[in-house]
């Protein structure tokens, strides 16, 4: 009995070539929850509901001439039980020991003989456990794992594992994607006729459409080629197989939109800002010079139809947003990015950027790679927001305390970020590789401090900068200072989330730079 197959869309195509043999094109998920995590039943969840979307049980073969193409089949030999993987956390069991272990799932390719996925398990993580879902970026893309999200999870600890999956909710915007809906249909319209081999046949007012969209086309691909390259950092360099991941600790949402309101900004602004800062911190403790640096991140944008919301696969563009790294004040360092961020809105650079994929997606790989390593040398690396759930969701009945995930970085960009809300707080997940962020724990902990950096600069409390590696810093005075016998391991201050702050106090003081207390006038 032959076995159904189906063309991989070209899109779709273009992400599953993008794996590199130090780059994996995998997007990963975990879940930490408050209860441990009934393993069977878990699985039993995922049976009856990841299962639902078909590409689930699918596996990628490449046939074709003159040369092969990604092709969808139903894998003959499918079972749930080559997917799903039951460990515990090794000992110490602390933060380190789950950032260790996630460090080499992350780095660990996916099988290729079978669908695109797995899932593990962890226990003995806290008073619960940590579900680590990745897939292949060729099933779908951040708004795709929305929808699967919606299937698996539930509002209520007692919901059936075979619940009905009714209409799901469409997502709210991410970075840009609310100002990209126009182009999104005069695109989707330019893709669909190009996937189905037809001509423009369409109304005059479409063409025309497509004419100004294919002028301007031309005129963004060629701008982007002819960037400079981003500056040499500790962010750029070599690459290795080696992932390291992290996240911050939540930041409440409130907190980000008290310091939107107070500086006009949108709560994305203030989010890559803090971003912005925290790298610009990390970089002067790796030793780099960054004062007036700019670097890019590779931003993507939704462009699916409110109609095709929920259907798995790739439906974005990508823009190129210039980070202000090279700021030091936090609140100039937030008006820059908000200059940048409102710039980008008006660009057709999404729309431009998901037809190359369309094209990349047509052509053979060697040509596919050379392109991704052309545009990838004008980044250092990719950022992503998601608009996750607003309220407390279960899992298998086990209430779910933190959500986060790590976005591939592919051709030759050494780092991903992604910014994730969830139950009214946010985080953000670093995947980095590890020859070039050892310590990617180090940016999450900067995240944090830069809310703490915003409000007091908001307030009028913001303490000077601390000098890069290699300055001199300013001592405190001789009588004041704290003998290293005495002196505390961590600073004496909370952070804005409201936890003990990690950061090393500074000779003399029980406090960080970043929380010293202000001078009396």
């Amino acid at each position: 009995m032959s076995r159904k197959v189906e063309m991989m869309d070209p899109v779709d195509a273009a992400w599953y070539r993008m794996d590199g043999p130090t780059n994996l094109a995998m997007v990963t998920g975990v879940a930490l929850t408050k209860e441990p995590l009934d393993f069977e039943r878990t699985k039993q969840v995922f049976a009856h509901r990841l299962l639902y979307f078909r590409r689930f049980r699918q596996r990628v073969i490449e046939k074709g001439f003159p040369y092969p193409v990604p092709h969808w089949e139903d894998d003959p030999y499918f079972s749930i039980e080559e997917h799903f993987h039951h460990i515990a956390l090794p000992e110490p069991r602390d933060r380190k020991a789950l950032f260790d272990l996630l460090s080499d799932i992350a780095s660990t390719p996916l099988d290729y003989r079978r669908p695109l996925w797995q899932v593990h398990v962890v226990d003995g993580v806290g008073e619960g456990s940590a579900l680590v879902l990745r897939f292949h970026h060729c099933i779908g893309d951040g708004t795709a794992m929305m929808a699967v999200s919606q299937v698996l999870f539930d509002t209520e600890p007692d919901a059936p594992i075979e619940r009905e999956i009714r209409a799901l909710r469409p997502p709210r915007a991410g970075l840009l994607d609310a100002l990209a809906r126009p182009v999104a249909r005069v695109i989707d319209q330019s893709v669909r006729a190009l996937s189905a081999g037809a001509n423009l046949a369409l109304h005059p007012s479409q063409v025309a459409e497509l004419v100004q969209m294919a002028a301007r086309s031309v005129g963004v691909a060629a701008g982007t080629l002819l960037k400079p390259p981003d500056p040499a950092s500790p962010l750029k360099g070599p690459l290795g197989l080696p992932k390291r991941v992290a996240w911050s600790e939540p930041v409440a949402l409130p907190e980000v939109k008290r310091i939107g309101k107070a500086t006009n900004a949108k709560v994305n602004d203030v989010l890559v800002a803090a971003m912005a800062g925290a790298l610009r911190r990390y970089m002067r403790e790796r030793g780099a010079d960054v004062d007036g640096m700019t670097i890019r991140a590779v931003v993507p944008v939704d462009l699916r139809r409110p109609d095709r919301a929920f259907e798995l696969g790739n439906r974005f563009g990508l823009v190129f947003l210039d980070l202000p790294i090279g700021v030091a004040e936090p609140l100039e360092r937030l008006k820059a990015t908000k200059r940048n961020m409102d710039a980008i809105k008006q660009s057709p650079e999404a729309a431009v950027f998901l037809g190359i994929l369309n094209l990349f997606g047509r052509t053979p790989k060697p040509m596919e790679d050379i392109a991704v390593s052309i545009f990838g040398s004008k980044a250092t690396l990719v950022m992503t927001n998601v608009a996750g759930p607003r309220q407390l969701l279960h899992l298998a009945g086990a209430p779910v305390a933190r959500m986060t995930f790590w976005v591939p970085h592919p051709g030759d960009l050494g780092m991903g970020i992604s910014i994730l809300s969830y139950n009214g707080e946010v985080t953000l997940g670093i995947v980095a590789d590890a020859g070039l962020v050892p310590d990617p724990e180090r940016i999450a902990e900067e995240f944090g401090e830069e809310f703490t950096r915003l409000r007091q600069a908001v307030e009028g409390t913001t303490p000077t900068e601390a000098p890069a590696v290699g300055a001199k810093a300013i001592d405190t005075k001789e009588d004041e200072k704290i003998s290293p016998a005495t002196a505390p391991a961590a600073c004496a201050a909370l952070t804005a989330a409201g936890k003990p702050c990690k950061n090393r106090p500074i000779a003399g003081s029980p406090y960080c730079r970043v929380h010293q207390p202000k001078p009396k006038s």
